[in-house]
């Protein structure tokens, strides 16, 4: 059994779900969280809300690392947004000791590099967990029969004993878990795969949003993207090898999965949004490399503005969004 906590930095859907699942399974976790979430699990505990009914974990939570006491052999599980990691960062340094183990299991691929200029011993790593934060202290889980997929690498390359120790844990808490020595390959295409979020953030609610022209266009400029840049990642054909069989969706409570992180995060009125960390990586290696990314960068202005002004997901249809970039029929 392996030393040290997990402390789960940002317990939203996917820290919620993950920390829940590693407490019922007799790990020692330790939450931190914000607001009304924080004192929703303080005075009630953390619900979990599965397809084989609710789980209630008494996980103790604190507002910032200060008070999470991180010790030697801690496990530090980034879970916050892209855009609200270099925050927690700051306050991460202050008072946790520098071998300290940090995880990454966020969308993007920014926090690992950011983690790595503070923290030696940094690990990527790609999720796939359908799961939903819409209400304080409760957290909605999916998927079935595994809750979902949890792989790690060490960054920005390579596997450890370490690692392989995480992701048996993992395994024993209900994830499908794997080490991968190129885990940023891995990362690269859950990155591409990303960049339908704003589109399903911006646009009308319909089945052909996900699958449409315009997260086609926005997934072929960002694969341009990575090609020019020289950066290699892994193909449609290995991603889906990698989830069949793994999970399904399952409703919970009688609900469907509801939207990806970005449109919960207009639907919460959070007033922040990931897609500069997204979409915006795109545009930001169009620019680098001389490629252009109409497409991903009216996705980012419009979903940026949509979160500042508080308005909710589907304001603009996807023949606005197509003509907005240039893309019209």
């Amino acid at each position: 059994m392996m030393a040290g906590r997990y402390v789960i930095y940002g317990a939203g859907a996917i820290g919620g779900v993950l920390g829940a699942r590693l407490h019922e399974h007799g790990r020692d976790v330790t939450l931190i969280a914000r607001g009304a979430h924080l004192e929703a699990v303080r005075s009630d505990g953390l619900r979990m809300e599965t397809p084989d009914g609710p789980v209630v974990s008494r996980i103790p939570a604190v507002g910032n690392p200060a008070e999470a006491e991180i010790r030697t052999g801690d496990v530090v599980v980034l879970a916050m947004k892209g855009q609200d990691t270099g925050e927690a960062l700051e306050q991460l340094r202050t008072v946790a000791l520098r071998d300290v183990t940090v995880m990454c299991t966020q969308n993007g691929v920014e926090n690992e590099r950011m983690a790595l200029r503070l923290f030696p011993r940094v690990y990527g790593v790609r999720v796939s967990i359908p799961a939903s934060h819409l209400e304080p202290g409760v957290v909605l889980a999916h998927g079935s029969p595994s809750t979902g997929i949890i792989d790690l690498g060490c960054y920005p390359h390579g596997a450890d004993e370490r690692a392989a120790e995480i992701s048996g844990e993992l395994q024993k808490a209900t994830f499908d878990s794997r080490v991968y020595p190129d885990i940023m390959r891995w990362k690269y295409c859950k990155l591409l795969g990303n960049l339908g979020n704003a589109v399903e953030a911006v646009c009308e609610p319909g089945e052909h949003v996900r699958s449409g022209r315009l997260t086609r266009l926005a997934r072929d400029e960002g694969m341009a993207c990575l090609r020019a840049a020289g950066i290699d990642f892994a193909t449609d054909d290995e991603d889906r090898d990698r989830r069949r069989g793994v999970f399904t969706l399952a409703e919970v409570g009688g609900q469907p999965h509801v939207g990806a992180s970005s449109w919960q995060s207009l639907r919460r009125g959070s007033g922040r949004i990931e897609t500069d960390f997204l979409n915006g990586e795109i545009v930001l290696l169009g620019r680098l490399h001389g490629v252009a990314t109409p497409v991903n960068e009216t996705l980012t202005r419009l979903a940026v503005g949509l979160a500042h002004d508080h308005r909710g997901p589907g304001a603009y249809s996807e023949e606005e969004v197509l003509s907005l970039a240039g893309a019209g029929a």
